[in-house]
């Protein structure tokens, strides 16, 4: 079957995020999504998004401290994604083959769901300014994603530039989107946690 290249685009967010494959028994491999229990609508997302990459799958879930682990096994994660590997993300290049840029280019707002609300925020941010003598506070939306990944950090850098939304580095391991135009055109892509 051809694959649902928009579900697929976000469920490679979530897997670069939170996500992890392992081995399980008769050659078979299992893609776990890890995510806060608190975002309900979200966990039944992330098994509809498996169901769609992998047809007639049944993903179940299980509850660990504060959050729920949703599982799905296939003997061809591996060759969905190639980032597969031992030892943690950070410590290992993350490179993404030609075919799966191409789906990226073609869904970024998919794949850039999967990576805000893995591993997002939307917060609000404040600053303080004197105008004309006085102090005055300044309340405003912001959008963030942090994790250690230099390369995963850079594909998100990548997919914000094709969707023409703008970011900055706020510090090592976090990208940040708080212009009130580019937080707002993230929320339209994206949508809110839930």
């Amino acid at each position: 079957m051809p694959l649902d290249e928009p579900a697929y685009s976000e469920l490679l967010g979530w897997y670069l995020g939170d996500g992890h494959i392992s081995r399980g028994r008769r050659g078979v491999f299992n893609l776990h999504v890890y995510n806060d229990a608190q975002y309900e609508q979200d966990n039944v997302h992330i098994a509809e998004l498996m169901s769609r990459v992998k047809p007639h799958g049944r993903p179940h879930s299980r509850h660990v401290p504060g959050c729920l682990v949703t599982t799905v096994s296939w003997k061809h994660w591996p060759c969905l994604f190639p980032q597969h590997g031992p030892g943690r993300k950070h410590e290992r290049p993350i490179v993404l083959a030609d075919w799966q840029r191409k789906v990226v280019e073609a869904e970024p707002a998919a794949f850039l769901r999967g990576l805000f609300h893995s591993d997002g925020s939307r917060v609000r941010n404040w600053a303080t300014r004197v105008v004309a003598g006085e102090r005055k506070r300044y309340d405003y939306p912001r959008w963030q994603f942090t994790n250690v990944s230099t390369d995963i950090l850079g594909l998100c850098c990548w997919a914000l530039d094709l969707v023409g939304v703008g970011w900055r580095r706020s510090n090592q391991k976090t990208i940040s989107v708080s212009t009130r135009a580019d937080v707002a055109r993230l929320d339209g892509l994206i949508g809110p946690k839930m």
